[in-house]
């Protein structure tokens, strides 16, 4: 018998005999391929939100010491110069010690400074948003003062402070300066900065 001899009823019978193979990739139109489709989109949006997502969990170390530039406020009959040290940040709290001059008396104050700023606060800061802080000032002589500010970011490592300290319940001494994060850099930070 010879391969023109087969007939097309047995040739269907030979054919349904072997196994059908695998199919390696279902047809274009199938629900799987959509299925794989919807959950690209889902994993790519996944990965594209993962920068904003851990970013959200910790403060940046780069907020751990910040520098501020002296400052001057006018009275009446002089100027008060205030210089402090660079802030370090523990627990969500920032302290630092400052030394204020009165001219033309040459009258001093020292002190230390301390300013609560939570976490969501730093975040907005590290977004590019302005933030508020309050705090307060003890002079060495143990006299309290408050303070009440915000911060200005004009870029990832620098920004503007509006800084009022309460010399009475209602009489404060407004200081503007500059601010500069001394503290380490994260790539993270780095790669987000505007």
């Amino acid at each position: 018998m010879s391969g023109d001899d087969i007939t097309p009823a047995r040739a269907k019978a030979q054919r349904e005999r072997l196994p059908r193979p695998f199919p390696v990739c279902p047809p274009w139109r199938a629900g799987q391929i959509r299925g794989v489709r919807r959950f690209r989109a889902l994993v790519v949006s996944a990965f594209a939100a993962l920068p904003a997502v851990l970013g959200a969990g910790d403060v940046p170390a780069r907020f751990d010491v910040v520098a501020t530039k002296p400052a001057s406020a006018s009275i009446i009959i002089g100027t008060v110069t205030l210089a402090i040290s660079p802030f370090i940040r523990k627990d969500g709290v920032y302290a630092a010690t400052y030394l204020a001059r009165v001219f033309p008396f040459f009258y001093s104050e020292k002190g230390r400074i301390v300013i609560a700023i939570p976490d969501n606060d730093l975040r907005r800061v590290a977004r590019g948003e302005a933030a508020g802080f309050k705090g307060r000032a003890t002079t060495d002589s143990g006299d309290v003062r408050r303070i009440e500010g915000s911060a200005m970011p004009t870029g990832p490592l620098a920004g503007k402070l509006r800084v009022k300290v309460f010399i009475t319940r209602h009489i404060a001494l407004t200081y503007n300066t500059t601010y500069e994060l001394q503290g380490v850099e994260t790539p993270l930070a780095a790669a987000t900065a505007r």
